[in-house]
């Protein structure tokens, strides 16, 4: 009759360091060798019922302890991955099995976290509350900052709303354009709703950059704005009073939690549903196609600035018309992220620093030029970046100008289709880079600029490699 077989490596192990033996003394304990019983525990060789027999009589250890508590640890797990923060992370319960009977220590610390995590969300909450009910402050429903929902919720979402894009293409072709979108948008706002677009002067409206007064029916507009922002301000205004069924409708697929986060969302909404009236998707497509991506002769084809383009081209993904799947980030100088919005797949990191590699990081010491390069990750994907820098309001003398960085990427094959991806390998190579510093692994690199969380430290006297942070 065949023997039974049990792989429990990972619980012998668990009992012999309980225990306090070496490898080498168990073994002996058991008469088999060392490298046998190291096989047994990475699960590459059985227990056999005479070992368990064995490691019962020599170490007078308790079969059921050999069985472990996976189950109970895997169920708990499974509690845990269930919250809405960690949805998605986890595609197959088995992983939670695989981990609570490989590394029961670990699902331990991780459920210890976790719970962790949740006691000082609630103690937030409570004194969130207590401080809206003494009058202090107001009430939060969670955790999480209604602008940090509302970016999750952009980043998580596919970039393309079909019914505003829809709408806004039909409202595009209401107005009947021409050449001067501009002078039409301020034709339609004052024929149809009595809104009159005036300019104001810095000293007027010195922090705002727009103001709708509703007792005048006039939109102010500063004259901080290029006439790009000008455009996009009013082409928000006409969308929140034309487009309002469709933007709701999308807000609605957004599942936010708060009044907040709504409001937020709606702003956001609006101005991609600018940007949708501005660029129309069907001549914006095609141009795309015709340019090769070109963002400069797009821009200069719909008179609109460059961060309005890259926005615009992340939005392409109609069905039977889908434009580069681009993804999009942008942060200012001291590498705060504002915005990340398109496709996934893209190497970023929730928590920490950006790769100091990624051109984004390079575009600041050459402002206004256009940088594009292929990146690969550890893994072999390989990625075409295009960073640019981009400029706020104008601002008087004395005044520090707001500079950002805009990075759009996508997959090095549908770069080829793009213009920057005939120069990018040519004039840059392939850069190296990884998701941030404490995930990366990269050995050597001048860039690094924390030591990765998964490898020890190579503190060596004797030997110092190019890194500021060597490992083994």
């Amino acid at each position: 009759m065949a023997e039974n077989k049990i792989f429990a490596g990972p619980r012998v192990r668990r009992v012999r360091n309980g225990l306090g033996l070496t490898q080498t003394s168990m073994a002996e304990g058991l008469g088999i060798s060392p490298s046998y019983l190291n096989l047994i525990e990475r699960n590459q060789r059985p227990l056999t019922v005479q070992l368990l027999l064995k490691l019962a009589s020599v170490y007078k250890i308790d079969l059921d302890e050999l069985q472990g508590e996976s189950g109970g640890v895997a169920m708990q797990l499974r509690e845990v991955f269930s919250d809405p923060l960690l949805t998605g992370e986890v595609p197959s319960p088995q992983e939670l099995v695989e981990v609570a009977d490989a590394a029961p220590n670990v699902a331990g610390g991780i459920m210890k976290l976790y719970r962790a995590y949740r006691e000082q969300a609630e103690r937030l909450s409570d004194l969130a509350g207590l401080m809206a009910r003494d009058g202090q402050g107001p009430s939060l429903s969670s955790a999480r900052l209604p602008i940090d929902e509302v970016r999750d919720a952009f980043e998580h979402c596919s970039y393309y709303f079909a019914v505003i894009d829809d709408a806004a293409e039909t409202f595009h072709e209401q107005l009947k354009p021409g050449d001067d979108l501009p002078a039409a948008l301020k034709t339609w706002l004052q024929k149809m709703h009595g809104v009159v677009v005036r300019t104001l002067p810095i000293h007027a409206m010195p922090n705002l950059r727009r103001r709708y007064d509703r007792h005048s029916m006039r939109l102010f507009l500063s004259e901080r704005l290029s006439p790009f922002d000008r455009l996009q301000e009013m082409a928000m205004e006409a969308c929140l009073l034309m487009l309002q069924p469709e933007i709701q409708a999308s807000l609605e697929t957004l599942d936010l939690s708060s009044p907040e986060a709504k409001r937020l969302a709606r702003f956001e909404l609006a101005r991609y549903a600018a940007h949708a009236l501005i660029m129309p998707y069907g001549s914006f497509f095609a141009a795309a196609q015709r340019f090769r991506y070109d963002l400069d002769l797009l821009a200069s084809r719909f008179q609109v600035s460059f961060e309005q383009v890259a926005n615009r081209l992340v939005s392409l993904g109609r069905p039977g018309a889908p434009g580069i799947a681009f993804f999009l980030m942008e942060i200012d100088q001291a590498g705060n992220r504002f915005r990340k919005i398109g496709a996934h797949g893209f190497p970023h990191s929730s928590f920490g620093g950006l790769c100091p590699r990624l051109n984004i990081h390079a575009a600041f010491s050459q402002p206004g030029q256009l940088m594009a390069e292929a990146a690969e990750v550890l893994d072999g994907d390989t990625f075409l970046t295009i960073a640019r820098t981009i400029e706020g309001p104008k601002t008087a003398f004395g005044e520090r100008v707001r500079r950002t960085a805009i990075l759009l990427a996508c997959d090095i094959t549908q770069g080829a289709e793009t213009i920057y991806g005939d120069v990018a390998r040519v004039t840059s190579g392939t850069v190296g880079i990884g998701v941030s510093c404490r995930l990366c692994e990269r050995s050597g690199c001048l860039s690094r600029a924390q030591a990765p969380v998964t490898r020890p430290l190579g503190l060596d006297e004797m030997v110092t490699g190019l890194s500021v942070f060597d490992f083994q």
